[in-house]
């Protein structure tokens, strides 16, 4: 496999409805589609998560454009490949950049998967034929809004809910939800609000039989982290922490996490996913699939990885119609009662629906 062009496109999608955590609100989704093409014409397709701003890693949509542009597309094309791992080992000398380079091996991945006529499922050893699915819900207005919304999704079929925490929005709240729901399964993510001042505060959540809560304190704090999860009897499952292999080792050696949320965007792209994945199956730590609001590409991608044996816990990866009013694949992304049903088809599984990618299109540029 050789790349011989590259297409970079900035899309702008609406969400349905305004998305809130603890760092900011989102009402439109801005980011980077990847469109690469080979010697012998197959074209495969990836997906930029980093925000417009950098308030979930340092990464931006723009640093990516620049990444892409000035050093990991120049390192890439008509080079020869043999397998998509190699794109992470020709990336090593730049550090860092992890959303960038993921959005490029992920469209190496799918041209791989359709050359070698499997799903993007198969190539990565996925087994499952279904995958259960949860809801990400951001920080509502009222805690009514809150249980309402989570009645829907109940009816829905959805495995689990994520709602979404931060400081002066956090027991009260799931506590409400818990006596609304007595056995439903609850997680909070908090984005790194808390610190550990805020301990007795963090405690007060053991009450409510919470799955686990996610990454509580700062991306940095490992070693506060094993500190917390000692004091603590609900599990701690790190997000922002864990961005390679050797950061998911330390975490684990250290007792910092009993579970992990696997983005691949966060990590570096599928190759070092499915790393830590095999690593997280041999020490015995639950992992699942987080989400970015990602469009229906990223989408096929996180269920993708999401086939793979180790992910026992319902992740992000709703469908489509639960962010957007039309996504850029066909068929959509369709959740039945908390499932997706894994693709079997060549790649990663849909059709790009172009007309829509051309709609959503704020600006492009092709390289060679």
């Amino acid at each position: 496999m050789k790349l011989t062009e590259i297409t970079i496109r900035h899309l702008q999608m609406k969400l349905k409805s305004p998305f809130a955590t603890s760092f900011g609100t989102l009402e439109n989704r801005d980011f980077l589609l990847l469109e690469a093409k080979d010697e012998s014409g197959t074209i495969g397709w990836g997906e930029s998560v980093a925000f417009r701003a950098p308030w979930y890693t340092e990464e931006t949509m723009m640093t990516n454009w620049h990444m892409l542009e000035d050093f990991l597309i120049p390192l890439l094309l008509n080079k020869e490949l043999q397998h998509p791992d190699e794109v992470r080992d020709t990336f090593s000398p730049i550090r860092k950049n992890n959303m960038a380079k993921s959005a490029i091996e992920g469209a190496v991945w799918d041209i791989y998967a359709q050359q070698t006529n499997q799903s993007l499922a198969a190539a990565l050893g996925g087994k499952s034929e279904q995958i259960e699915v949860g809801i990400s819900i951001g920080i509502q207005p009222t805690t009514d809004d809150l249980i309402q919304l989570v009645h829907g999704y109940v009816k829905e079929g959805y495995k689990r809910m994520k709602v979404k925490i931060k400081p002066g929005k956090d027991v009260e709240v799931i506590r409400a939800l818990r006596e609304h729901f007595p056995d439903l399964p609850i997680m909070a993510d908090a984005n790194s609000a808390y610190s550990l001042k805020d301990l007795d505060t963090l405690k007060q959540l053991d009450e409510f039989n919470l799955m686990m809560i996610e990454q509580p304190l700062a991306s940095e704090d490992i070693i506060d982290h094993a500190k917390l999860q000692k004091e603590l009897e609900t599990p701690i499952c790190l997000d922002e922490s864990i961005n390679s292999l050797e950061d998911a080792r330390k975490a684990v050696e250290l007792g910092s996490t009993k579970v992990i949320n696997v983005k691949i965007g966060r990590v570096g792209g599928l190759s070092e996913a499915k790393k830590i994945h095999d690593y997280c199956a041999e020490k015995g730590i639950s992992v699942w699939c987080g989400g970015m609001l990602e469009s229906g590409i990223g989408r096929a991608h996180n269920i993708a990885l999401t086939s793979l044996p180790n992910f026992t816990l319902p992740g992000d990866t709703s469908g489509s119609d639960r962010y957007w009013e039309k996504d850029i694949i066909a068929p959509e992304v369709i959740a039945n009662n908390g499932y997706i049903t894994v693709p079997k088809k060549a790649g990663i599984g849909y059709e790009i629906d172009r007309e829509a990618v051309d709609a959503f299109t704020v600006s492009k540029k092709h390289y060679r």
